[in-house]
């Protein structure tokens, strides 16, 4: 049987039916999230051992090489909704034409983007950090930055796997790739076993090695099973589709300035807290890392809600768009719920797990820590509205008005109330986290508010 044939048609539109599809897609998804975040808290928290100056240098090498990697997502994003639609109207020849574009631009990328981050340190002490955390950095990113090419070769292949909602291969290849990185990195940050003792550096050598390894496995998969390899991605793969291939770029820069108005956001504050001190940048550094695993949740789930929508606006079912949207959202909101409860509840226990209590001013790191989660938590209910948002509008092909609501909404509302709050008004490093609630907040009013007014007309059109 082809691929198409056994290609599911949902007729089901009943909600316990779309409750489910978001649970069997959503659930291997955010776990793969999780998984991935892992191989970065577990880089964060063994750098965060040697030291001081080392947490602080990971903390903003990590900060500039996710800046230019989820900019890179904004085309990989772009070929999810492509394939999803695509596989809604059984359309092999479209789900092709738009994987193999999304891997060449991602080859394209990776080179373009290389000279930002072999050359960081000028750049970092321009931007007013100190030098020892700049050199250190820099010396970091000239090792990670090798793994921005499978990382987002794997990108473009899992919306092909999330297209066909076998969402399981993603969560089992990233979790190998957890346990893969933990283990390097502990062999070599530290010199464990007879293994080279690089410390930082044994850190990126290790992401390195496992998006490597992620992505080869995800190929073998793909070519091993017939369904997949009927699409025929690597076959001729030399040949260019530049129609398809300009259809990416214009669907995917704006999902790309959308996702980087966030990520710089967060980037910027960063450097706001470098300003303040390496110790308030350190302890920054520990709650944006637990925002960011509880993040991977919603994120995880705002792709459910692209393939969800994608597939049913693909079949012209606009009940089926509507539920699918309704159902993740209620999912998205449980579980945020949950994780705002754990932070506000326990800060001090989460931060501990990146201190190493020996080193002399680990108890000033935790001190200036635990204020700051308490406010991660209290955001993060807002931060997963506006992603699983977001994942609704591209699930509709529309990401250029959501780019300008989530520009204004970051920026003017979010890094202003930020600076705002952190220095004229004098609340340091608990200003800059008041700023990110307000941000968060408009985002997730824009975006959700667009989706549904979307929908409405849409339904009235068909009417």
């Amino acid at each position: 049987m082809s691929s198409l044939s056994a290609l599911r048609e949902e007729k089901d539109n009943s909600w316990s039916a779309h409750m489910r599809a978001t649970l069997a897609l959503g659930t291997p998804l955010v776990g793969a999230q999780l998984a991935q975040m892992a191989i970065n808290t577990t880089d964060v928290i063994l750098v965060g051992w040697l030291g001081t100056t080392e947490l602080a240098s990971v903390v903003l090498a990590t900060q500039l090489f996710f800046v230019v990697f989820i900019f890179g997502t904004g085309f990989t994003s772009a070929v999810v909704p492509l394939v999803a639609q695509a596989l809604g109207r059984r359309d092999p020849v479209g789900v092709r034409r738009a994987v193999r574009m999304g891997l060449w631009i991602v080859i394209g990328y990776g080179v373009l983007t290389a000279p930002l981050l072999w050359f960081s340190e000028p750049i970092l002490l321009k931007l007013g950090q100190e030098p020892d955390v700049a050199s250190h950095a820099q010396s970091y990113l000239r090792v990670a930055q090798w793994g921005i090419f499978p990382a987002l070769g794997l990108m473009a292949l899992r919306s092909l796997v999330t297209g066909l909602e076998r969402g399981s291969i993603v969560l089992y290849v990233t979790i190998g790739m957890f346990i893969l990185n933990a283990i390097v990195a502990y062999l070599l940050v530290f010199g464990h076993f007879g293994a080279p003792n690089l410390g930082l550096l044994g850190a990126a050598v290790a992401s390195v090695c496992a998006n490597l390894a992620g992505f080869i496995i995800t190929v073998l998969y793909v070519e091993s099973r017939a369904d997949m390899r009927s699409y025929e991605i690597f076959v001729r793969f030399w040949r260019s589709d530049w129609s398809m291939l300009r259809e990416i770029v214009t669907l995917g820069l704006p999902i790309s300035f959308t996702i980087l108005a966030e990520t710089t956001l967060f980037a910027a504050a960063s450097l706001l807290m470098g300003v303040i001190g390496k110790l308030e940048l350190a302890a920054h550094g520990i709650a944006l890392q637990l925002a960011s695993i509880a993040f991977m949740i919603p994120l995880g789930l705002s792709q459910v809600a692209t393939v969800r929508v994608g597939l049913a606006n693909g079949r012209d079912d606009m009940l089926g768009v509507r539920r699918a949207a309704a159902a993740v959202l209620s999912v998205g909101v449980g579980f945020t719920a949950v994780g705002s409860i754990l932070y506000a509840t326990m800060p001090r226990q989460f931060a501990a797990l990146f201190l190493d209590t020996r080193q002399a001013d680990a108890a000033a790191v935790l001190e200036l820590a635990v204020p700051l989660i308490v406010i991660a938590g209290a955001f993060q209910l807002f931060d997963g509205l506006q992603a699983v948002g977001s994942g609704l509008l591209r699930g509709l092909k529309d990401t250029k008005v959501p780019m300008v609501l989530a520009l204004i909404a970051y920026w003017p509302i979010g890094f202003t109330c930020a600076y705002v709050f952190a220095f004229p008004l004098g609340y340091g490093g608990e200003g800059v986290w008041f700023g990110f609630v307000l941000g968060l907040a408009a985002a997730a009013a824009f975006l959700c508010g667009r989706f549904w007014l979307l929908v409405r007309t849409q339904n009235q059109t068909a009417r």
